[in-house]
C-alpha cells in the first residue's frame, strides 16, 4: 500500500497528544526554573550552575544512554522516564512549598530533569519509526505535527504559563509540570507494542556505545545530517548569546519588543515545520536540506545588517522556518533509514554531538561581541552556516537520500524515492 492513502495510526494520535503535554510542562519548566532560582540568589554563578546541569546528562552519557535505549523496551523507557520524572518534580515541589528548596537541590532537579529528558527524547527518536512502519512519507507527516505541536507547547504557552504559575507559588509551576508528565505516562503506557531491540550477545555496553558512534562517523549521509544541528548549535548559540544585547543597542526595543522578536523566530518556526513534506516532495529531501541551511544563513546575514526591528523580526522568521523544516525532514530521513537496533544510539549520537557545540558558540558571541562589536558574532554566526551549506551539501545530497532509502526499503517494497514521486502526483 502505498504512503499516499495511509493514515497516521490511531496509536501516534497518543504519542502526540503525549507529547504535547510533555512540551507544555518543559515550557513551564524552562520559564519557571530560572526565576526560581533567582528567587533564591543573585549570584550569577550559581544561576549559570542550575542553567547548565540540565545539559550536562547529553555531555556525560549521551551515547551511553543511547545504548542502553538500544537495550530497553522503549515504549516502556517512555513511560517509566515520565513517573520517574513527574515524582522528582513532585517532590522539588513539596520541598519549594516547606521552603526548604535551595540551589543545590534546584541544581540537581535540572540535572536530572535533563537525564531524564536523555532516555524519553531518545527512546521516543527510536519507538515513532517501529509505530509508523518506517514509512518515509508518514514519518515526515508525524515529525511535522510533533515539530509544530512542541513549538507551540513550549515556546508559545509554556513560558508565560510558567510565570503565571510562579507568581501564584514557588511549588505551583514545579507540580503543573509534574502533573502534565504523570498524563504524559498514562498516554505513552496505553501506546501498542513496538519489537524490542533483538540483543547483541557477548557485546559490553561501552562496545555497543561505540558501535553506534561508528556507524554514524562512517556513513556520510548521517554524518551530514548530524553536522548540521551540531555547526547550527555553534551559530544559533553565538547568537542567542548576545541577541538581547544586540536588540537593544542596535534596534531600540525594551523587553516587549523583544519578546516579540522571540515570537517571530517561534513563528518562522511553525511554519517551516508545517511546509517540510512539501519542500521534499518538490525538491527532493537533500536538495531541500541544503536550501534550509542556505535560507539559515542567508537569514542571520540578513539580521546582521538588520535597519530596524520590522526587518529584525522578518530575518528571524525566515531563519526560524529554515530551523523549523531542517528539524522534520533531518530526523525523518533519519529514521527511514538506520536499521531499528541502532536507532537510539545514532539519534543519541547526533543529539550529544548538537548539544556539546553549543558552549562553544556561547563563548564564541560572548568573545566576538567583547572584542569587536555587538554585530560581530552575528556575522561570524552566518559565515559559519553558509560554510557548513558548501560542506554538507555533497554529503546529504538527493543522489546519497536515495541510494540511503533504496537500501532500506524491505524486500519487495516500492522504490521509495518512486513512492515520492507517486505522492506528488497524486496529490496534484
Amino acid at each position: 500500500m502505498t504512503s499516499e492513502v495511509r493514515r497516521l495510526p490511531t496509536g501516534f494520535g497518543r504519542l502526540w497528544t503525549a507529547q504535547t503535554v510533555s512540551s507544555l510542562g518543559d515550557g513551564v519548566s524552562h520559564a519557571a526554573l530560572p526565576l526560581l532560582a533567582l528567587t533564591l540568589t543573585r549570584d550569577p554563578m550559581a544561576l549559570a550552575v542550575v542553567a547548565a546541569a540540565g545539559t550536562l546528562p547529553w555531555l556525560l552519557f549521551g551515547v551511553l544512554g543511547g545504548a542502553l535505549v538500544d537495550r530497553w523496551d522503549r515504549r516502556r523507557t517512555m513511560w517509566v522516564t515520565d513517573v520517574a520524572r513527574g515524582a522528582l518534580l513532585a517532590t522539588a515541589g513539596a520541598a519549594a512549598a516547606l521552603d526548604v528548596l535551595n540551589i543545590p537541590l534546584l541544581a540537581a532537579v535540572s540535572f536530572l530533569l535533563g537525564l531524564g529528558g536523555l532516555f524519553f527524547d531518545t527512546a521516543a527518536t527510536a519507538y515513532l519509526p517501529d509505530l509508523l512502519g518506517r514509512d518515509p512519507a508518514l514519518l515526515e507527516r508525524a515529525n511535522s505535527r510533533l515539530r509544530g505541536s512542541q513549538t507551540a507547547a513550549s515556546g508559545f504557552a509554556g513560558p508565560p504559563a510558567g510565570s503565571v504559575l510562579l507568581a501564584l507559588g514557588r511549588a505551583v509551576p514545579l507540580l503543573a509540570d509534574a502533573v502534565s508528565f504523570a498524563l504524559c505516562a498514562l498516554l505513552v503506557r496505553s501506546l501498542p507494542a513496538a519489537p524490542r531491540p533483538v540483543p547483541q550477545a557477548g557485546e559490553s555496553l561501552l562496545r555497543q556505545a561505540r558501535a553506534g558512534a561508528s556507524y554514524v562517523f562512517q556513513d556520510q549521509l548521517l554524518l551530514g545530517l548530524a553536522l548540521r544541528p551540531a555547526v547550527g548549535n555553534v551559530a544559533f548559540l553565538a547568537v542567542e548569546t548576545v541577541l538581547a544585547l544586540f536588540a537593544h543597542d542596535r534596534l531600540g526595543v525594551d523587553g516587549l519588543g523583544f519578546g516579540l522578536l522571540l515570537t517571530a523566530e517561534a513563528t518562522g518556526g511553525l511554519l517551516g515545520a508545517g511546509i517540510a513534506s512539501f519542500l521534499g516532495r518538490r525538491l527532493g529531501t537533500g536538495t531541500a536540506l541544503t536550501c534550509t541551511a542556505l535560507v539559515e544563513g542567508l537569514a542571520i546575514l540578513g539580521l546582521a545588517a538588520a535597519p530596524n526591528p520590522y526587518a529584525a523580526g522578518l530575518a528571524l522568521a525566515v531563519c526560524g522556518a529554515g530551523m523549523g523544516a531542517t528539524m522534520v525532514l533531518g530526523p525523518s530521513l533519519r529514521q527511514t533509514i538506520v536499521p531499528a537496533h541502532l536507532m537510539g544510539r545514532v539519534a543519541s549520537t547526533s543529539r550529544m554531538l548538537a548539544m556539546c557545540a553549543a558552549p562553544f558558540g556561547a563563548f564564541l558571541g560572548g568573545w566576538l561581541a567583547s572584542s569587536y562589536d555587538v554585530r560581530t558574532p552575528l556575522y561570524a554566526a552566518a559565515g559559519l552556516l553558509l560554510a557548513m551549506t558548501a560542506v554538507t551539501a555533497t554529503m546529504t545530497s538527493n543522489r546519497r537520500v536515495e541510494a540511503a532509502l533504496r537500501a532500506a526499503a524491505p524486500a519487495g517494497d516500492p522504490d521509495p524515492a518512486e513512492s515520492r514521486h507517486t505522492v506528488e502526483a497524486r496529490a496534484v
